[in-house]
C-alpha cells in the first residue's frame, strides 16, 4: 500500500491539532505517542477519555448502552476534544460515522488516516479483549465488512493517508511530521535528537 499525501489539502493556518483516524490496529494509539512526542504535544485517546468520564470500560459501556450508547459519550467527548489546542488526538475506528464527529474533526485540525490492511487489523487485535465489536464474529470478516463502510469516509475526510503496514512506529511518526506545514521548525530538533529503534 503506497502513501497517499495531498498536500495542497493540508491547510498550515489551523491550530496544530492532530487527529489520527483509522482502523482497529492501525496503530492509533502506538503512533499517536510517537509523535506527540516529537513535536511536543500532549497526547490524548478518546476511547481512554471516554473510560475517565464514565467511570468504566468500552466493553461495559457496549453491554449496557449498546453501540449507540457508546457513539453518543464518543461525540460528546470528540466535541471537547477536537476544541483543544497542541493535541494528537487518536480516535476511535467508529469515531467518524457521525456527521458531527466528521466536520468537527475536519474543520477543526489536520487529519491523519492510518492506513492498515486488514491482514494486519487481525494480526493486531487478535489478542486484545478490549474491542466489542470483534467478539461474536469471525476478526477478519467483521474488520473487512466495517472496512467496506468506513473506509470511504476516512479517505473523504483524512487532509493525508499514511500506511503502518510492515512499519516501524517511530518511522511513520516522523513521516507525519514531514508533511505537517508549519511543524518542522518545532519539530526538528526532536526528530534530529530521536534515534529510539
Amino acid at each position: 500500500m503506497e502513501d497517499a499525501l495531498p498536500s495542497t489539502k493540508l491547510t498550515p493556518a489551523k491550530p496544530l491539532r492532530i487527529f489520527l483516524i483509522g482502523p482497529m490496529g492501525s496503530g492509533k494509539s502506538a503512533v499517536g505517542k510517537a509523535l506527540a512526542r516529537l513535536l511536543k504535544l500532549r497526547f490524548i485517546d478518546s476511547d481512554a477519555e471516554i473510560e475517565r468520564r464514565t467511570g468504566v470500560d468500552i466493553p461495559f459501556i457496549f453491554e449496557k448502552e449498546g453501540e449507540a450508547g457508546f457513539r453518543e459519550r464518543e461525540r460528546e467527548a470528540l466535541a471537547d476534544l477536537t476544541l483543544l489546542d497542541g493535541v494528537v488526538l487518536a480516535t476511535g475506528g467508529g469515531a467518524i460515522l457521525l456527521p458531527e464527529n466528521q466536520a468537527w474533526l475536519r474543520e477543526r485540525g489536520t487529519v491523519v488516516y492510518l492506513q492498515a490492511s486488514i491482514t494486519e487489523q487481525v494480526k493486531r487485535t487478535q489478542r486484545g479483549r478490549h474491542r466489542p465489536l470483534l467478539l461474536h464474529a469471525d476478526p477478519a470478516t467483521r474488520l473487512a465488512e466495517l472496512m467496506t463502510v468506513r473506509e470511504p469516509i476516512y479517505l473523504g475526510l483524512a487532509h493525508c493517508c499514511v500506511s503502518t503496514d510492515r512499519r516501524r512506529v517511530l518511522d511513520v511518526a516522523k513521516h507525519i511530521v514531514a508533511h505537517l506545514p508549519g511543524a518542522e521548525a518545532s519539530s526538528s530538533a526532536a526528530v534530529g535528537a530521536t534515534q529510539a529503534p
